[in-house]
């Protein structure tokens, strides 16, 4: 087998973890009144009135939790943390209310409050969306805040300052700052015969404090899972995004198009405006009813924005995006496939909702070099160029799809052999289906989750969609990937590589098989 060196084997398989404004006035801006106020720059800024400003907790401590340092720095205590977070309900796991969040915010001081909030719900493309959105807003000269899930390899990716997973010492840090919080809830809850706060709720939490002792300006929240119950919901976003809908979760989502449409159009509330990506018609329809029946204001895929060129590219593609404000052209986006392209321009124009004055645009020259400095680790990312291996977090049947597109048109391989393994309760006869136009074999196996479906199970109905014949089944990752190497090197021509001919591996099923590749790879945070 050629490449870069031997495949390293895991040393233990990986958890499962289921899936302000206080500074001195800019020019322009109003004093403590809370309404919006424009800046000579011509960027929009919100302003927090002080009595919505969460108190401070613990002078110094609080704002250390929320500041990235040194990747060195890490604390004794980080591993007994986060399986203390870990044992609590997994976030799939829905307890349909958000009084508990509620109560626990406001025990806080209400953090969620002290910043503009950017609110990203979606089936696929929100944490790729979220990113950019974050990265253009920071370009801005404004501090951030995101909060994305599921991790790819380190709990502390879920929540970054400034771009930066916050470091495990400062993880502890956060969740000392909200653990009596915490506990106080958990003991009421359990009084009124109710679970205690899930591992999501407390990752939330320990977000929008973090974000608020920081202080950022603008953060960017990725909804968990749906949107009404979600428990990032608490928020009251400046600028709601809903990116592509589509079939997944349906346990606990609804099962239809529209029903699970009606859980993302949860975050659809009055005062904010609404960028609305890509939708099929009954997607659509019941995010723009929502959308009326909040009155706001609506900016949506197709009518206000869009893709008008784009064009293949040395790491990437080039386009030209088109906003309400006007049109920019030739900027480079470092990632693959028409759907990443669709996604920037959700991003610029939830951006440009934001930070722009009405109808105007942002400086071309900041969108240029933000979008220059994008990633989105697990997303078609490549893992080693000789042979090519892939890596790819899609886990629907519509994730699948844009993941075969995008392979089709940005790389050039003579084969093109696939390692999957797939959740148990996903559409896993969908997922190979998309798959199977672009792969000569696949391989599959198994995650380090626990629901992962198992690779015999997975294996019959990969045979029912590829044939017997094209399918192997490996149960340990290292070993599959290195299967798949040998399947893909075995008829290919010599070469291979980003844009080459030759042979590739992609690595596809679910958001933890593309953590524990990124892992086996040597790769650190996304």
């Amino acid at each position: 087998m050629s490449g870069e060196g031997p495949l390293d084997p895991f040393a233990g398989e990986p958890d499962e973890d289921l899936d302000d404004l206080t500074g001195p006035l800019s020019d322009g801006e109003e004093d403590d009144s809370g309404e919006e106020a424009f800046g000579t720059d011509g960027l929009r800024r919100g302003r927090v009135p002080q009595d919505r400003r969460p108190p401070s907790r613990v002078p110094g401590a609080a704002v250390a939790a929320a500041t990235p340092g040194p990747a060195v720095e890490d604390d004794p205590r980080f591993e007994e943390v986060v399986a203390q977070i870990l044992a609590r309900n997994p976030e799939h796991r829905i307890h349909p209310t958000l009084d508990r969040v509620r109560e626990a915010c406001a025990l806080l001081g209400d953090p969620q409050t002290a910043y503009r909030v950017v609110h990203l719900a979606g089936t696929n493309g929100k944490t790729s969306t979220a990113r950019m959105v974050e990265r253009l807003v920071r370009e801005h000269d404004l501090r951030t805040g995101r909060f994305t899930s599921p991790h790819l390899v380190d709990i502390t990716e879920r929540i970054a300052v400034d771009g930066d997973p916050i470091t495990h010492a400062a993880f502890v840090r956060a969740w000392d700052d909200v653990e009596p919080v915490v506990s106080i809830v958990d003991a009421r809850a359990a009084e009124r015969g109710e679970p205690r706060l899930s591992f999501f709720e407390v990752l939330t939490l320990m977000a929008f404090a973090a974000f608020a002792d920081a202080p950022v300006d603008v953060a960017v929240i990725e909804t968990g899972l749906g949107g009404t119950w979600d428990t990032t919901n608490v928020v009251q976003p400046d600028v709601a995004v809903v990116t592509p809908v589509s079939m997944d979760h349906e346990a606990w989502l609804g099962s239809t198009l529209e029903e699970i449409a009606g859980q993302k159009a949860g975050i659809i509330k009055h005062g904010s405006i609404v960028v609305i990506g890509k939708q099929e018609e009954e997607a659509g329809a019941v995010l723009t009813a929502k959308a009326a029946a909040e009155r706001v204001n609506v900016v949506r895929e197709g009518v206000d924005f869009g893709v008008e060129e784009r064009a293949l590219a040395v790491g990437g593609q080039l386009v030209s995006l088109r906003t309400r404000g006007g049109t920019y052209t030739d900027v480079l986006l470092p990632l693959h496939g028409v759907h990443q392209a669709e996604n920037a321009a959700t991003a610029l124009s939830a951006a440009e909702a934001l930070l722009a004055l009405p109808g105007g645009t942002l400086v071309p020259g900041l969108v240029e070099a933000a979008f220059a400095d994008v990633t989105s680790p697990g997303r078609l990312e490549v893992l080693r160029t000789s042979p090519l291996v892939l890596v790819d977090a899609a886990h629907n049947p519509a994730g699948a799809q844009a993941l075969a597109d995008a392979v089709a048109e940005a790389f050039t391989l003579s084969r093109l052999v696939g390692v999957v393994a797939v959740m148990g309760d996903k559409d896993v006869e969908g997922v190979l289906s998309a798959l199977e136009p672009v792969l000569a074999e696949v391989v599959v196996t198994r995650s380090s989750s626990p629901r992962g479906l198992e690779p015999a199970e997975l294996a019959e109905i990969a045979e029912d969609v590829f044939g017997e014949d094209r399918v192997h089944l490996v149960e340990r990752l290292d070993e599959a990937i290195a299967t798949a190497v040998d399947l893909a090197e075995s008829d290919a021509g010599a070469g291979g590589g980003i844009g080459g001919s030759g042979a590739g591996v992609v690595v596809a099923g679910s958001v933890v098989l593309a953590g524990d590749v990124r892992a086996l790879f040597g790769k650190g945070q996304g």
